[in-house]
């Protein structure tokens, strides 16, 4: 019974997610300063963890009866895990990331409830749009980077743009992923190329007008490297195994994405420490699937 539910979180993402709220510790300039306490970095941790494993977990309860005739082999469909069992996960997922924050600060805790909110919104009604769908699956990772900006609260407002760096490039993979089963569509392919590049090109600029370039360069090139490549292959040919691969690919790869934003930021050990995270998260995606 307990593998069935761990399935429903899909643990490879959950170690993206924590990632985020570091990348956005890092913007916060927490990770620079020498009294930064353990105890925030652990309770927002464990809220987005908390916040990410009860969203997805939203997703399959709320998709059980079309997984039943397309991926009939997940936990809900298949009988392992009854939609009322998941439905009590996904709730206590979610109360355990909302408090979590709370534990923090104020902020903290407001936007844990802002993203339990869109990514419910998203589950139920966001992923039926064919643009809504895309910006509301972004907007949650986007409030997930302010989540780690949080850690100090006065950073927020002066930062809280960023949050639309990952709103882009999530809502492209959203887009891509809707190919996965029929296959793909090449338009929305090369437009996720596009908005891939523009988030590079907005990480280096900022780490430039930081005098840290030469520092993020190196999770740059790795991370342009990790999702053009399988997202090229889903170009030339749009079936849904290919399309799959360009959105694992995506959605693992937000760990060096995240890794720069450190180097930007904060430092290159420090950075090396996020990324450090990615092989977590790949042996876990063997293990569980990622979309």
């Amino acid at each position: 019974m307990i593998l069935p539910l761990l399935r429903l979180t899909r643990p490879a993402n959950l170690v993206t997610a924590v990632s985020d709220v570091l990348a956005g510790m890092a913007i916060a300039g927490y990770l620079n300063l020498a009294d930064a306490a353990p105890v925030p970095v652990g309770w927002l941790c464990l809220s987005t963890v908390g916040l990410y494993g009860g969203g997805v977990v939203f997703n399959d309860v709320f998709d059980a009866d079309l997984d039943a005739i397309e991926r009939p082999e997940r936990p809900i469909p298949s009988g392992q895990v009854s939609r009322s069992s998941a439905t009590m996960l996904g709730l206590a997922l979610l109360l355990i990331g909302i408090v979590s924050a709370f534990m923090v600060n104020q902020m903290a805790g407001l936007l844990a409830i802002s993203i339990a909110v869109a990514s419910l919104v998203y589950d139920r009604f966001g992923k039926h749009h064919n643009w809504l769908g895309p910006i509301n699956m972004g907007l949650c990772r986007g409030l997930n980077l302010l989540l780690g900006i949080s850690i100090l609260p006065e950073q927020v407002q002066p930062w809280v743009w960023v949050g639309l760096v990952p709103v882009a490039y999530i809502a492209a993979i959203t887009a891509i992923s809707r190919g996965e089963v029929h296959g793909g569509d090449g338009r929305t392919l090369r437009l996720a190329g596009l908005l891939y590049a523009g988030v590079i090109g907005v990480i280096a600029a900022i780490a430039q007008s930081r005098q840290q370039l030469g520092t993020a360069f190196p999770f740059l090139l790795i991370f342009g490297y990790l999702i053009f490549g399988p997202l090229w292959r889903a170009v030339r040919e749009p079936v849904g195994r290919n399309i799959g691969m360009a959105v694992k690919a995506g959605v693992l790869s937000l760990i060096v994405m995240n890794g720069a934003w450190v180097a930007a930021f904060a430092s290159f050990p420090f950075a090396l420490l996020v990324v450090c995270l990615m092989p977590l998260s790949r042996l876990l995606a063997r293990a569980f699937a990622v979309t």
